[in-house]
């Protein structure tokens, strides 16, 4: 099984434009700013947290060329680690955002990819969310002791508070994957027939279990006791349709100390006759 990349060194608090400095320095004396919708910041608040600023990280990185083998499935190893070390960035960045304003955490964080007119080999990669910070003074903070970040909703991450379980980080695995193109013989000898095609579902097969237990193994490194939300993303990018990134995200999460009382559901009575 080929290993997760290496995570990047941390960025640093230079590493962050100028204007952003002035933007989280105005956020720091009482205004501000979140892409929640109004009843996520509601729960949000009714969860017990602040809403600081709307943070943001990016990297535009340039993506290296691989060779592929036309009648081989195989894992890409440079195109996983850039789309993994991209993404890593950005995260990191916008990590580094909240830190500045003194978050226990982000929620509703998203990650994005954009291509533009300068070159295929070339994507701007995005992560962004509403840094939040405990009203009651309790830190939230992760594992590593940084900010926590997750995916959830306004909504969800209420209802997940109510649980007694917080979480701890946005974690990811990615996989890019080249899938082998059947042999002439192959498509003559299945065409017109209801058949498995097993090269394809095994390689399909391999690079989502690659992309899961990547993620898995970061939110073992949290010491988190599950994972919600989990997606599985399927991009092809600008590869062509035999070459395919799968994506694995969710929020780690860790069960907190004491009882939990769930809240009861409400019960309508109807007044018709």
């Amino acid at each position: 099984m080929t290993e997760q990349p290496e995570v990047p060194p941390e960025p640093v608090a230079h590493d962050l434009p100028k204007d952003a400095a002035h933007r989280l320095e105005e956020l720091e004396h009482g205004l501000f700013t979140s892409d929640l919708s109004v009843n996520e910041f509601l729960l949000v608040k009714e969860a017990g947290f602040h809403p600081l600023g709307f943070v943001m990280g990016s990297s535009i990185y340039h993506i290296g060329i691989q060779t592929r083998k036309w009648g081989e499935s195989q894992e890409l190893t440079k195109l996983t680690e850039a789309m993994y070390t991209a993404r890593e960035l950005a995260m990191n960045r916008m990590e580094e955002e909240a830190e500045q304003l003194g978050a226990d955490g982000v929620v509703g964080v998203r990650l994005d990819v954009n291509y533009y007119e300068w070159g295929n080999d070339s994507a701007e990669f995005i992560a962004f969310g509403t840094a939040v910070k405990a009203e009651d003074g309790t830190s939230y903070r992760n594992a590593l002791g940084k900010p926590f970040t997750s995916d959830l909703s306004g909504q969800d991450f209420w209802t997940l508070m109510q649980t007694g379980h917080v979480p701890q980080a946005l974690v990811m695995g990615t996989c890019v994957f080249h899938i082998a193109h059947r042999k002439l013989t192959q498509a003559l000898g299945s065409m017109g027939q209801n058949v498995e095609l097993p090269n394809f579902t095994q390689a399909l097969y391999e690079a989502r279990e690659l992309a899961m237990t990547r993620m898995q193994d970061e939110a073992g490194r949290l010491n988190a006791s599950g994972i919600v939300g989990v997606r599985l993303e399927e991009k092809s990018h600008q590869w062509g349709s035999h070459t395919i990134e799968f994506l694995a995200l969710g929020t780690a999460v860790t069960k907190g100390s004491g009882e939990v009382t769930l809240p009861k559901p409400i019960t309508i009575i109807s007044l018709d006759n």
